[in-house]
């Protein structure tokens, strides 16, 4: 009898099914729509940058309303992450992701029709306010349908599919811009997003069953500290890392902080129950993504600049040399489920971070002559160490929170990169700016006033007073560029301390494959020989 009813049809479907019940090739659909929305939601990051010059042209906007017109976007989205998970979790993760969807589309939209410099900001930053439901809602629906068996593959080919937005967000801005003016992102961008909230109709919906209320305390306080955060390192490149609103907005960020813990451990259904991040897999997790976005973002903000300004490539042609990046970073984010249990989260973790590591050291070596042949090996040896860690940290953060509070624990996913990701741009653009304002200051002694300070102020205005001061600036250009590249040593120099530092403290924090840590483990020895 248990032979025949193993058999049957209705028995293979429901062996097929996972806990939501939804069939293999329901769940394979669920997964290319919710990696498809969150590719949408990291190009949207990124794309507008290769698009700034001809903003600034067109709308004669000035240097801020341009940070703005990128940060905006990034500073809504990292602050709403972990209410808008929440939101999900409660009232269907699905209609979470549509609304999400749905006021991404018409922010993105908005810009095509009113263009002024702050009504482009605004836009930005409702899309931003969009995307930060979408987001989350999109990890949380594969971890929620997909069987503990399956679920690292799905989060795995979902991480790298995150990873590679910021790639294909250039690459795609390098393609419209070749042919068409800058608001053609946006009628892009629009576009897609109207693609996706029609085919999101097509996939069901998940919710924590236990209907708790939602801790909207907790939202604000938790919004509001990472939103003051953001800001201060959003411009601390501008006013330094000294100046008062910076370390302002940190401080505040830190006590909003501590009152939000306080309050979590005190309340009966916390938004977020911070005990998590003592579990080994959460706090390990939790970490390596947030250094992990650090330097990809940082790197990002470096070598753009680099293939742009020293080697002359256009926008789309900085975009296809990135494109490499992608090709280890995917087929590893995906395959890695299939040794990870040899190697443990420890050693992946921080052998990833050492990877990406020694790659941003061997860009130390390029010189202003560098050709896309000498690009190859730093970006595939990166790409490598991005691999081993996206992934997972990923399923690690996903896995060791609780099934109702997947929406939340996706939000704390995307929270640390977005972090991550403002952090690492803002600490590589102050020490670009102040290692190249030092190296070239040097040289520019017989300028005009005038002259000088546009060219200590970066290697493009640098090579525009070149154009135009002809003989008086004979060797400018190549001081300038002597001196962007001592910069960008430095810089490259930092945050590749910072990774092996990083990938230390995850080797310590993160469990091994006995699901230990090295540090209890140590204890243990300890008390055992006495």
């Amino acid at each position: 009898m248990a032979d025949a009813a193993t058999k049957s049809p209705l028995s293979d479907r429901s062996v097929d099914a996972a806990p939501g019940g939804l069939t293999a090739r329901r769940r394979r659909w669920l997964l290319a729509v919710a990696s498809t929305n969150v590719l949408l939601v990291m190009a949207s990051m990124v794309a507008l940058n290769a698009a700034l010059a001809d903003v600034a042209v067109e709308t004669s906007a000035t240097q801020t309303q341009l940070t703005w017109i990128v940060d905006g976007y990034t500073l809504a989205l990292a602050c709403l992450l972990l209410p808008a998970g929440a939101i999900g979790d409660r009232f269907g993760r699905r209609g979470a992701l549509l609304a999400g969807l749905l006021i991404f589309t018409a922010a993105s939209a908005a810009p095509i029709i009113w263009d002024e410099p702050w009504e482009i900001v605004a836009a930005r930053a409702v899309a931003g306010a969009g995307a930060a439901f979408i987001m989350p809602a999109t990890l949380s629906l594969l971890t929620s349908a997909y069987p503990p068996a399956e679920r690292n593959k799905a989060v795995g080919i979902w991480a790298g599919v995150a990873g590679s937005g910021a790639i294909f967000g250039f690459l795609g801005a390098g393609l419209l811009l070749a042919f068409f003016s800058w608001q053609s992102i946006f009628y892009g961008f629009a576009g897609a997003g109207l693609m996706m909230l029609v085919l999101t109709l097509t996939i069901g919906s998940s919710r924590d069953e236990t209907a708790v209320p939602i801790d909207w305390q907790g939202a604000v306080l938790i919004g509001s500290a990472i939103a003051v955060f953001v800001l201060g390192i959003v411009e601390a490149p501008t006013r330094g890392w000294t100046d008062t609103v910076v370390v302002g907005c940190l401080v505040v960020s830190v006590l909003l902080s501590a009152v939000f813990t306080w309050l979590q451990l005190r309340t009966a259904h916390p938004l977020l129950d911070v005990r998590l991040f003592a579990d080994a897999r959460f706090g390990g997790g939790a970490a390596a993504i947030t250094f992990l976005f650090f330097a990809m973002f940082g790197f990002f903000y470096l070598v753009m600049q680099f293939m742009g300004l020293v080697m002359d490539y256009s926008p789309l042609q900085t975009a296809v040399a990135l494109s490499p990046l992608a090709i280890p970073m995917l087929a590893l984010s995906s395959t890695i489920h299939l040794f990870l249990p040899r190697i443990g989260l420890r050693l992946a973790l921080s052998a990833g971070l050492s990877l990406l590591a020694a790659g941003l050291l061997w860009m130390t070596f390029l010189d202003p002559d560098a050709t896309f042949v000498d690009l190859i090996g730093p970006l595939v040896v990166s790409s490598l160490g991005l691999g081993f860690v996206m992934s997972p940290a990923t399923s690690a953060i996903m896995t060791a929170a609780p099934d109702e509070k997947q929406g939340v624990a996706s939000a704390v996913n995307d929270a640390t990169r977005e972090i991550g990701a403002a952090i690492g741009i803002a600490v590589a653009g102050s020490v670009l700016a102040a290692g190249y304002r030092n190296a070239l200051a040097a040289t520019t002694g017989a300028l005009p006033a005038d002259a000088r300070a546009a060219a200590t102020d970066s290697l493009a205005s640098a090579q525009a007073v070149a154009v135009k001061l002809g003989p008086l600036a004979a060797d400018l250009a190549n001081h300038a560029e002597a001196a962007f590249m001592h910069a960008m040593g430095q810089a490259l120099y930092g945050m590749s301390a910072t990774l092996f530092a990083g990938a230390v403290f995850v080797a310590v924090v993160s469990p091994g494959r006995d699901g230990k840590r090295w540090a209890s483990r140590r204890r243990k020895g300890r008390h055992r020989s006495t």
